[in-house]
């Protein structure tokens, strides 16, 4: 299954790999080099642990490359009074009689701690596309579901693209 992504997602991404590549890739070859010199490789903690953290690094680098290769970009404008990636919504559950304010976005930045639910997660998606006022019905795995009422719509603006490009 590819990853949905947005432009920024995906900048970010190839910032990480560039660094992996270019900064944290030769200082670990180092550190693997400078163990290696130590002598006795069969005791050698130093060497094993320096060829761990190179290997991690690697492996890093070959997921993200992945992710990105099958990747689908997709877009974070919306009609305006439409739930899309990176508004905020907030949403009534009745059961609770409780409001609970989210973001929206994509899966590689959802953090549900911290208010940043994934579109494609059972609530995303059912949130998007949806207007200010709508009932919306979330089904969840196993064939329950719930109701929640979608109270407002917060488009992100371009001063907040700047929040949203940490994740």
């Amino acid at each position: 299954m590819s990853e949905e992504l947005t432009r920024e997602d995906v900048r970010k991404i190839e910032a990480e790999i560039q660094k992996r590549k270019l900064e944290i890739r030769p200082k670990l070859i180092e550190a693997v080099k400078e163990a290696r010199a130590q002598g006795d490789l069969s005791e050698n903690f130093e060497y094993y642990a320096a060829k761990k953290e190179k290997n991690q690094n690697e492996s890093r680098i070959r997921y993200l490359e992945r992710v990105l290769k099958f990747a689908k970009v997709i877009s974070t404008k919306s009609e305006e009074g439409v739930v899309g990636i990176n508004d905020t919504v907030v949403v009534y559950f009745p059961e609770d009689k409780e409001e609970e304010c989210y973001r929206l976005v994509t899966s590689i930045r959802g953090q549900s701690l911290e208010g940043r639910i994934s579109n494609q997660s059972p609530l995303g998606k059912a949130l998007m596309g949806k207007r200010v006022g709508e009932e919306v019905e979330v089904f969840l795995e196993g064939g329950s579901s719930y109701t929640v009422l979608i109270r407002s719509i917060e488009k992100t603006g371009e001063k907040e693209e700047e929040e949203i490009r940490k994740f």
